[in-house]
Order: C-alpha cells, then sequence, then structure tokens
C-alpha cells in the first residue's frame, strides 16, 4: 500500500500529514507529487477531478520546491474564485507548519486591496490569487513575479469558463526566464488545449480517469418525473428528508435565480449561489451556508467551483451536466471526509437517453428514489418534539401566577384531549401535509432506453397504481386488490413491482377492456385511488379519477357517491373479507 513516505516528502512535510492525519494518498497525489518533486522544473499537466485532492497534489511539492531563504516570490497559484483561493492558502499554510522562514499569502477580490499590499511588501515566496485582483496588484505594482519559477493554474477549465482567457495572457506575460507551469483541471477542452500549446513544452501528464474516480461513498439515484413538476417535487422533497443539507445544481444563472425565489416564498432555507452576485453577496451567502442558516444552495456548475464543505448530505441535479465529467464533479460535494451522500437526478424524459449515458460511461447503477413518508417524517419530529417537552425543568416561580387560569381553561379536558390538540397544533406548523402537489400525479420514465420498444412487443400493459409498501401492500394483497375492483383474472396478470408509495403491475392487453372504469371513486383513508398507465402519468386516464371522499377512519377502501354492484366482493365493502381493512399500517 502506498503511503506519503514512499512520494519523496520530507520530514516537515510528513510530521503535519501524520499530525493533519493523512493517511494514504488519492490517486492524483500518488501519481502527481513524485514526479512534480523529482521533475518540478518541467511543465505538467494533471487531470482529476474537484475532491480528488489536488490541492495536496501541487501545494506540496511546491513547498518542496521553493527556497525558504530567499525572500521573493518564487511561485504563484491561480484559482478562479475566492473561495478556492482561501482554501488553498489555508492548506498550504497548514503544511509549511514545521518549514521555517516560508511566507504564504493570498489576494483575491472584495477585500482590502491595501492590506494585501502590505502582506505583499514582506516578499513572500509564495502567492495565490485570483487573476482580477493579481492583475490589479500588478497595475499598481504591488507585487514582482521576475523571480517566479513555478506557475500552477487550478482548475483552469473553470478559469477559462469564467473569462479569464486575456487576463492569464496578461498575467503569464509578467514571468520572465525560465518557468515551469503546473496546470491542473478537471477536463482538457478546446481552450486548455490552446493553452498548452501556447505555454508549456513537453509537460508531463497525469490523468486519472473519471470514470475510476467516483466516489464508492455516494449513493447514486433518480427520480422520474415531469419537468413542470420539479420546483414542487424539490420543494417536498426538502421539507421531508430528515437533516438534510446540500447543493442544487441547475443549467443557467436565470434558471438558479428563479428557483430560488420560487423556493424561498414557500419558505425554505435556500439561497443561490452565480454569478451575478458581487463577492460581498457571495461571501454573505456561504457565511449563512457554513453556520447552517441556509442548509441549501442553488448554484451553477461555474458558481459552485471553490465550495469546500464536509458535511453535505445531497447534490441534486435539478438539471443533468451535459458531460459526465460534470456530473462527477458535481457529486463529489458529497461523501467527503469518510462520510457517505446521495447524488439525486432529477430527470424528466428527455433526460432519459443522458441518464443512461452516464450510468454507461462511469460505470454506475443509479436506483430509484423513494420519496419520503409525510407521517414517518411527523412522526419522527412529533418523538423530538415531545421529547424536548419531557426535558424541560419547570419554573415553578415563573408560572405560578397563572396556573390557576390555565388549570381552570383546561379542566374539561382529558389528558388524552389535551395531547391531540397539541399534537395537532404541531402538525400545522410543520405544514407538511400542505403540499399543493400530488406525488401520485408524478410521470415514470425507465431507465433502460430500450422500454418502449419492447413495450410495444409485450402481451402486457403496465398500470401505476398510488398504493405501496407504506399501505402495508405486498405482491398478494396487489393481485387480490385488482382482482376484487375489476374482472381480472389471476393468469392475467403479469409481473408486479412494490415500492414505498406506488406500484406497478401489467394485465394482458386482451383483457384491458375489463379495467375500464374499475377504480373509479375508490378512497383509501381519504386518498383517492389511481390506476393509470404507467407511462402516462397520474390524473386521469380511465381508471382513476373521481371525487374524494371525507377521511375514511376504518381504513377500508370505500366507493364515493355509489355502490359497485358486480365484481368480485361486492363493491365498496372492501372486497374479501382479509383486505376490508385496506391499507393496514405495518
Amino acid at each position: 500500500m502506498t503511503n506519503f513516505s514512499n512520494l519523496g516528502l520530507s520530514d516537515p512535510l510528513l510530521k503535519v500529514l501524520n499530525e493533519l492525519n493523512f493517511e494514504s494518498p488519492t490517486k492524483i497525489q500518488q501519481q502527481a507529487i513524485p514526479v512534480l518533486i523529482n521533475e518540478g522544473d518541467s511543465d505538467f499537466i494533471g487531470l482529476a477531478q474537484t475532491g480528488t485532492g489536488k490541492t495536496a497534489a501541487f501545494g506540496l511539492p511546491l513547498l518542496e520546491s521553493i527556497d525558504p531563504a530567499r525572500k521573493e516570490t518564487q511561485a504563484v497559484v491561480l484559482a478562479p474564485t475566492r473561495e478556492l483561493g482561501q482554501q488553498i492558502g489555508q492548506q498550504l499554510e497548514s503544511f509549511s507548519k514545521y518549514m521555517d522562514g516560508v511566507n504564504i499569502v493570498t489576494v483575491y477580490g472584495g477585500a482590502s486591496i491595501q492590506v494585501q499590499i502590505k502582506a505583499l511588501k514582506k516578499k513572500p515566496q509564495i502567492v495565490i490569487a485570483t487573476p482580477g485582483r493579481l492583475l490589479d496588484l500588478l497595475n499598481r505594482k504591488a507585487v514582482d513575479l521576475a523571480s517566479v519559477r513555478f506557475v500552477v493554474l487550478d482548475e483552469a477549465d473553470e478559469m477559462l469558463n469564467m473569462g479569464f482567457r486575456e487576463d492569464l495572457d496578461h498575467i503569464l506575460s509578467y514571468t520572465e526566464g525560465e518557468k515551469a507551469t503546473w496546470l491542473f483541471s478537471a477536463t482538457m477542452a478546446k481552450e486548455i488545449k490552446n493553452i498548452v500549446k501556447k505555454y508549456m513544452n513537453n509537460p508531463n501528464e497525469v490523468k486519472i480517469d473519471s470514470g475510476n474516480v467516483v466516489n464508492t461513498n455516494i449513493d447514486h439515484q433518480y427520480f422520474a418525473v415531469k419537468a413542470k413538476d420539479k420546483p414542487n417535487l424539490l420543494q417536498y422533497i426538502i421539507q421531508l428528508e430528515p437533516d438534510m443539507r446540500g447543493i442544487i445544481f441547475c443549467r443557467t444563472k436565470r434558471d438558479t435565480q428563479s428557483l430560488t425565489e420560487q423556493l424561498q416564498k414557500r419558505g425554505l432555507p435556500v439561497d443561490a449561489l452565480h454569478g451575478d452576485l458581487s463577492q460581498a453577496q457571495r461571501d454573505q451567502v456561504m457565511k449563512r451556508f457554513k453556520n447552517h442558516t441556509l442548509e441549501f444552495l442553488l448554484c451553477t456548475d461555474v458558481a459552485a467551483r471553490g465550495i469546500d464543505v464536509n458535511d453535505i448530505t445531497h447534490v441534486i441535479h435539478y438539471a443533468l451536466p451535459d458531460d459526465t465529467e460534470y456530473y462527477t464533479h458535481r457529486s463529489g460535494r458529497t461523501g467527503r471526509a469518510g462520510k457517505t451522500g446521495i447524488s439525486l437526478a432529477l430527470v424528466s424524459s428527455s433526460d432519459q437517453r443522458k441518464l443512461n449515458f452516464m450510468q454507461k460511461k462511469l460505470n454506475l447503477k443509479f436506483s430509484e428514489y423513494t420519496l419520503p413518508s409525510p407521517v414517518a417524517v411527523e412522526n419522527q419530529k412529533l418523538i423530538t418534539w415531545a421529547k424536548r417537552v419531557m426535558d424541560v425543568k419547570t419554573d415553578v416561580q415563573a408560572i405560578k401566577d397563572h396556573q390557576s387560569d390555565i388549570y381552570e381553561l383546561f379542566n374539561e379536558l382529558s389528558k388524552e384531549e389535551l395531547i391531540d390538540k397539541l399534537l395537532t397544533i404541531e402538525l400545522d406548523k410543520f405544514g407538511i401535509r400542505d403540499q399543493g402537489f400530488d406525488v401520485a400525479d408524478l410521470d415514470n420514465v425507465s431507465l433502460d432506453s430500450r422500454s418502449s420498444r419492447e413495450s410495444e412487443k409485450s402481451p402486457y400493459k403496465k398500470f401505476f397504481i398510488n398504493i405501496g409498501k407504506m399501505d402495508g401492500f405486498n405482491k398478494s394483497d396487489l393481485i387480490e386488490f385488482v382482482m376484487t375492483y375489476s374482472e381480472i383474472k389471476k393468469k392475467s396478470i403479469g409481473e408486479i413491482t412494490i415500492e414505498e408509495r406506488r406500484s406497478y403491475f401489467e394485465v394482458l392487453k386482451e383483457d384491458l377492456s375489463q379495467m375500464d372504469g374499475a377504480f373509479t371513486d375508490l378512497m383509501l383513508d381519504g386518498r383517492e385511488i389511481r390506476v393509470n398507465a404507467a407511462n402516462r402519468g397520474g390524473g386521469g386516464g380511465g381508471n382513476g379519477g373521481g371525487k374524494r371522499s371525507d377521511r375514511n377512519d376504518g381504513r377500508s377502501f370505500k366507493r364515493n357517491d355509489r355502490k359497485r354492484s358486480s365484481g368480485r366482493g361486492g363493491g365498496g365493502g372492501g372486497g374479501k373479507g382479509r383486505r376490508s381493512g385496506g391499507g393496514r399500517r405495518r
């Protein structure tokens, strides 16, 4: 097993790495560090995704290569964003703990340039900078790059995406004589190749194949949904997922801002990061995210560069990226520091081919995301609330003047009645049931691009029903339900899939006429039962729909406005005796 002591690092660096609990090098570190230590005077290209340890891959060799005795700027590290620059600076400061005489200065826009000029007067060996601020300092003659021996371009593809090409040309023109250019990037785009051709000479190259660096701590999931339902679905997920904290990726700045405004109007703890924000606004958003005032950031791919937060539980792809490398790049924001994470793609029918391609290209298996149960979430919240009430230390002195009046008001209530009223108040606070959105109406999209062609050949037609495991159903129950409320025989029912909140079943095409109107006006626990062709979405179709009735506390199936006079089990009574309790909960 490779460890840092095998990579040619000096004792001061090995000592601090041990203190920082750097146990074993990542793939990019294993391959890049020895090359940069032994051949650091040559140009170098490192291709690897975010989250793979690129800062240490170039930072450790850079510290080995500078001369602390020389009080002049020997290395410049360029980063696309302030946040990434700060992170690089902090990490290099930590690495240099036992290296006497090393001075590192980080400069970026949005901070006092006078303070930065004062720091540069101390002649740091390493300057870490964003391109715009470094140009400003060069124009003011506050920094001298004439002695620079190393130029590091970190996240080079994003610097170019953000429009820094001319700035890079200008900055590099200030570096004189022999120097090595170390370029690190997630992708090898055309613009990167132009940089390589213009500024680099026979560079050494290390490439970590994106297909092999997908974090194994990440669970890749998808949920099929109509494009128009995505905002409502996202709200539903945010409100119901316990302890969820994440980054939501959108395609454009406009999409990011529009979706943020929609979610904020619904009272959700979200805010946006995009290129139109000032540095002060961006800093404020990141501060709120890090202190958990915000739980979700909505970002474009460019705006998310430089975000380094280790407690992100979910990455949500509101819009899938076009490039598999960007998918890996996004997903790498979660599942860090030994923790597990979820990468969730919200896919419409038009995304099906793209998701299939990513699954094959990245050698991933996307599992279907299960929507959280409102009842389970409410119960968890209520238990937490009840424990908090139990832990309250009664302040007898404070309440004594109020007890008699309040006791008198509650005197006629039993303990159970009082608790029920308090539970109702707490449930109203959660607002979970008032979604204005029926998850049963979501579209179903298969990951298998061949499914639509195969369905044409199949003797069966597939149906969706908004009953699942949460209602106590298994395959036998669903077969009995279909037989009870239609004229379908067991031999006509094909494959059955039971999920948490919904299920699918197949019926022989030759018997489809017996499905017509079979499930109209059927209720379970006050919920309208919907049975529709699986790829048509909910709401409508000849087999679902109908008026809603009042909640049926017996939890049995119930017809609304009419009784069924034919068929097995005779209509509103709930079918066979074993199923009369309908939707029993386990």
